[in-house]
């Protein structure tokens, strides 16, 4: 998917890079696969804020993506759609008894395409098989961590994984971030690297994007005062000026330091994404 550059009409215009859409062929999403998504402005159930600096922004509904791609038989790419809830772009599915249903829409991945879910499928872009089926080598996406639980990992725009071993009852995969992990054989994965690589290439040019996209401005630490932020006070710019290094508003390590905490899964990861 190319991208754009806007004639600099104005100062937000300038410097701003978005997409051309080409590969949008329906502008209209399917009215059965929608759902309410309701605003919390970064609020939990008591009303408290836990997520920072958002909020606003434009009015949106939910498309119902099939992670668990649990439907056998063939099924055609009837047209590839935008998805404000994501960065990638979907596809809508028509299967050959009448039902409908939204997949993230893998690269070169066509309308007219079908795809099928089934471990007797070919290795082609959309199609779904189970790990065991998969040669090594392979490019996936949408990985299940957990069997029948639906895809998790790799799901964001121009994202890929590698399936890079199978010893036993697990394979080994290398995730985008350079992390190898092992993932049972019986959990499925989709063929091919997600769509729309160029969302990186992206740049919002001012700060009403942002605001629609539900982010609202973020104040630094440094120029806050000493009773709203560790790093605040001091004459000018002061730097952070701690022995213990960077902190959030809490007081807790916020760089360099691991905040991972989950021991019943490190048996699972053969190397870690930096290397250590």
């Amino acid at each position: 998917m190319p991208t754009r550059r806007y004639k600099p009409t104005s100062p937000g215009r300038r410097h701003m890079i978005g997409a051309t859409y080409e590969e949008v062929t329906k502008k209209k999403p399917e009215k059965k696969l929608l759902a309410p998504r309701p605003k919390h402005g970064g609020r939990n159930h008591t009303g408290r804020i836990t997520m920072f600096n958002r909020g606003g922004g434009n009015k949106r509904r939910y498309r119902i993506i099939d992670f668990k791609r649990n439907k056998e038989g063939v099924a055609k790419v009837a047209a590839i759609e935008y998805d404000p809830n994501r960065t990638c772009r979907i596809a809508l599915l028509h299967y050959m008894d009448g039902e409908k249903a939204y997949i993230l829409a893998p690269e070169k991945l066509n309308v007219g395409d079908r795809v099928i879910s089934s471990n007797e499928a070919d290795i082609l872009p959309g199609n779904c098989l189970q790990l065991r089926n998969i040669p090594l080598g392979t490019i996936i996406h949408n990985i299940e961590l957990q069997p029948g639980r639906g895809g998790q990992m790799v799901r964001s725009a121009g994202a890929g994984a590698q399936l890079m071993a199978k010893e036993g009852n697990y394979a080994t995969v290398r995730l985008p971030s350079g992390e190898m992990r092992m993932i049972h054989m019986t959990c499925k994965a989709t063929i091919g690297e997600v769509g729309n690589s160029e969302h990186e290439l992206e740049v919002l040019g001012k700060a009403g994007k942002a605001r629609g996209l539900g982010r609202k401005p973020h104040v630094r630490g440094t120029v806050k005062s000493p009773r709203d932020h560790p790093h605040g006070g001091g004459e000018a710019k002061s730097p952070v000026g701690r022995k213990k290094g960077p902190v959030d508003r809490w007081g807790n390590k916020s760089i360099g330091t691991k905040t991972r905490s989950n021991k019943r899964t490190d048996k699972f990861i053969v190397r870690r994404r930096k290397g250590k």
